[in-house]
């Protein structure tokens, strides 16, 4: 054991996970994998490790301990001048050293052996720092260190290696140990060199196996990009990104639940250069319309962290590496994730904007909060010392260096980068919003500026002008008691869907179709009709926003099925009841190349609209590309928790035709399980509830239009809402509901209610369990409050 803590070298063969005192945690994380991973066909390439002995041995060797405690003495790191001088002083004095000979011929003589294993006389290899605290839980080192890659020749080693020794104590390094309380020699690095992956001819990226904003574990994340793996990391390229759920890819389902295309503009490839062994060069603008990695590899990718994951008992942080040359895959690096896996979800809190104003910028929110100042653009680290506390901090992107001025901000908002980024990373440790992949920011917002920058309506964050109010609801989920009456979510939103998970839920009693079809932006006729459609401005739309679809139909069933299937699969195994679309004509005419399509009625609320327009030979067509959407999510994603619902049926006549071409499209009512419900709101549903039970499994009381079409108002009327008749407790209303909920009974087919009077009118939602309704959907922000007063109301009735 004295041997190997006196050891300079120790390849990776020989490293394990129990090795962070002597070769820090991304080298033991990589040991570990290599010996136990590898052999179980996942392919890490190899290398060895310069250990921490080695690290402090040349300090002691050079005589430079004291003069670094010296430099540094006194130091303020919220000083970013100071900081940044102390800094370069330290990394310079460290750079001067020589290597002790023996310890310089011991990496001489490692890299020599690694070389051979390759049959080269000098192999190309990555050269990465691995601090001795890093990858802890309690102290996210990670990236604060530097990493060198294309390193190629015993010469070219050994100053990669120096640099990283001295990137130690780049500025990041020292205020994230003075700030976590570390003494600057209780860590120690060492340094990992690594056979390299050809991904600079193919691509990378890095793999969580938890969703980053909200903290749901049933996925993958993936984000590719063309190129050497670098630009992902630090934010610099806006990569493709993947979500593949879990419990479906075990059971063989081809799981990938939503593909996004990112703009994936630049890359980083080799340069045949010794002193700048890299280079950005632009990607091809017929690659950047393609996603950068196969299905295939998509799935493989998933595997491998599942299986890392399950092996380390723990959510991980994975870079991974496509071969151009060999196209395989490899994973390079891993760590346990240390934001999201930490957290506890007992309160939720719930950011909301109390008004909205003019919108300046957009890109992709990370978190869900939101925050207000005035905007600060730092373009370059050399101006960090410009910004000032409380400030957004607007600027192209972010790496390690950054952090000291991350802290103070507000916000941040960067131009480039995805989720996964840097930026995004560190503001989630931080705790406050951020908005990245905005590419205009610099350019669209003014330094000194007014504004709030809000991340929580979804997947898209906004950057308001002026300082907007908002509120924080804050819910204790564990004091949430337990009901025999079902509480469901009403949700539409994918993107808020994994958040909502937590809620205390017994599934989705409304999945609103046309709020996925409305983010799509375009009429699937227009789709359909592409090389005909008649409106040529829409047509350019729709040939750049449907880019790399040769059939432009397909993109309206990949992206409804991705949809839904994250509405599916954050509630699985739950129920999530999936309503057909229930535009209107006037709704669906203001989709991009609509008005071709869609007739005008003078009373919209009451045309054409659901069950009419399935079998519509107008419409037939559409609708089939909605049957093969959800066709797609049950039997390509194995998500068969996901219901259907057929919205506004006016005769049973209607149903039937509804159900023989869905089962045409391969959705047969009780195939593979299939059950479908359809809403109960024509007052014709109620009077022949029995009939419909017949060819349905189940109803859903939508209260909004069986108030209206009972009391023969327009619920779009201001003027008939504030006279108080557009009233769901009214007592007619109530007399259709208390009928159509026996008849269902009798029926014994499932009733339940996904109208808004419940989420508005708690004493509504006590009616309907006195009823005996089985579940009652709700908004979100209304579950837990409701559940709880159903809870006290159903105690109560049992005493009765």
């Amino acid at each position: 054991m004295l041997k190997r803590n006196k050891a300079f070298i120790l390849p990776f063969s020989e490293i394990s996970i129990k090795d962070i005192p002597l070769v820090g945690g991304k080298n033991a994380s990589l040991g570990e994998m290599y010996r136990k991973l590898t052999p179980q066909g996942i392919p890490v390439p190899n290398g060895f490790a310069i250990t921490a002995f080695a690290y402090r041995y040349l300090l002691t060797k050079a005589g430079i301990k004291k003069s670094i405690q010296k430099i540094l003495k006194g130091l303020n790191v919220k000083n970013v001048a100071d900081l940044q001088t102390r800094g370069q002083a330290v990394r310079q004095l460290i750079m001067t050293v020589h290597w002790p000979k023996d310890l310089e011929q011991a990496i001489r003589k490692e890299y020599r052996n690694l070389s051979k294993t390759f049959g080269v006389k000098a192999t190309d290899v990555a050269v990465r720092s691995s601090a001795t605290a890093e990858d802890l839980p309690d102290a996210s080192f990670a990236g604060q260190q530097e990493t060198y890659l294309h390193i190629k020749g015993e010469q070219e080693v050994m100053i990669a290696a120096k640099k990283c020794i001295s990137s130690l104590f780049t500025n990041r390094a020292i205020f994230y140990r003075q700030t976590k309380g570390f003494d600057h020699f209780e860590i120690a690095l060492s340094v990992g060199v690594q056979k390299m992956v050809r991904s600079d001819k193919g691509s990378s990226g890095v793999m969580f196996t938890i969703d980053t904003e909200s903290g749901f574990r049933n996925v993958v994340l993936i984000n590719a990009a063309y190129g050497l793996g670098e630009f992902v990391v630090k934010g610099a390229v806006n990569p493709d990104e993947f979500y593949v759920y879990k419990p479906t890819l075990k059971q063989g389902f081809k799981a990938i639940i939503s593909k996004q295309i990112g703009s994936k503009e630049i890359k980083l490839i080799y340069n045949n250069n010794k002193n700048n062994p890299t280079k950005k060069v632009s990607v091809l603008p017929e690659d950047r319309n393609k996603f950068c990695i196969t299905e295939k590899e998509i799935l493989q990718l998933a595997e491998w962290g599942m299986k890392i994951e399950e092996y380390y008992k723990k959510p991980m942080d994975i870079e991974w590496a496509k071969d151009g040359i060999s196209k395989k895959l490899f994973i390079v690096q891993a760590r346990p994730e240390t934001v999201e896996s930490v957290k506890s979800i007992t309160v939720l809190e719930q950011y909301q904007l109390k008004k909205k104003g003019k919108v300046l910028v957009t890109g992709a929110a990370v978190g869900a909060k939101i925050g207000s100042g005035a905007v600060s653009i730092i373009k370059s680290v050399k101006e960090i010392n410009k910004f000032k506390l409380g400030s957004v901090l607007v600027t192209v992107m972010t790496d390690p260096d950054w952090v000291p001025i991350m802290k103070q901000a507000s916000a941040i908002v960067t131009e480039e980068g995805g989720r996964t980024c840097h930026a995004a990373i560190v503001s989630r440790e931080l705790g406050i919003p951020a908005i990245v992949g905005t590419q205009v920011a610099t350019k669209k917002l003014k330094n000194n500026q007014m504004v709030t920058v809000s991340c929580a309506d979804g997947a898209v964050g906004k950057v308001y002008e002026g300082k907007l109010p908002f509120k924080i609801k804050k819910t204790n989920l564990t004091k949430v008691p337990n009901t025999k009456t079902k509480i469901m979510v009403n949700i539409g939103e994918p993107d808020q869907a994994f958040k909502y998970s937590f809620l205390p839920h017994s599934g989705v009693g409304l999945a609103r179709e046309e709020f996925i079809i409305n983010s799509l932006k375009i009429h699937p006729l227009a789709l359909l009709a592409y090389p005909k459609l008649k409106d040529k401005k829409a047509k350019r739309v729709i040939e750049k926003m449907t880019a790399g679809y040769k059939n432009k139909a397909d993109y309206f069933v990949e992206k409804l099925a991705s949809g839904v299937a994250m509405l599916g699969a954050a509630f699985y195994p739950e129920d999530v009841i999936v309503r057909l679309s229930d535009f209107k004509t006037n709704e669906y005419a203001n989709l991009i190349g609509g008005r071709q399509f869609e007739p005008v009625e003078d009373n919209p609320m009451i045309g054409w609209r659901g069950a009419s327009r399935y079998y519509d030979p107008k419409f037939e067509p559409a609708f089939r590309l909605e049957c093969q959407a959800l066709k797609k999510t049950r039997e390509v994603f194995g998500l068969t928790n996901i219901k259907i619902m057929v919205p506004f049926c006016r005769t049973v006549e209607e149903g039937e035709k509804v159900l023989a071409i869905m089962a045409q499209e391969g959705l047969k009512r009780g195939k593979n399980g299939l059950e479908v419900y359809v809403m109960c709101e024509i007052p014709a549903n109620v009077i022949l509830a029995e009939k419909f039970a017949n060819i349905f499994d189940g109803f859903s009381i939508g209260s909004n239009d069986l108030t209206q079409l009972a009391l023969g108002i327009d619920r779009d009327s201001g003027i008939l809402k504030i006279a108080g008749v557009a009233n769901e407790k009214n007592e007619a209303v109530k007399s259709l509901i208390t009928e159509v909920i026996s008849k269902a009974k009798k029926a014994k087919r499932k009733i339940g209610i996904c109208g808004q009077g419940p989420s508005d009118f708690p004493d509504f939602a006590e009616f309907l369990v006195e009823q005996g309704i089985d579940s009652i959907s709700l908004n979100p922000d209304t579950v837990v409050a409701t559940k709880i007063r159903i809870a006290k109301f159903e105690k109560s009735l049992r005493k009765k």
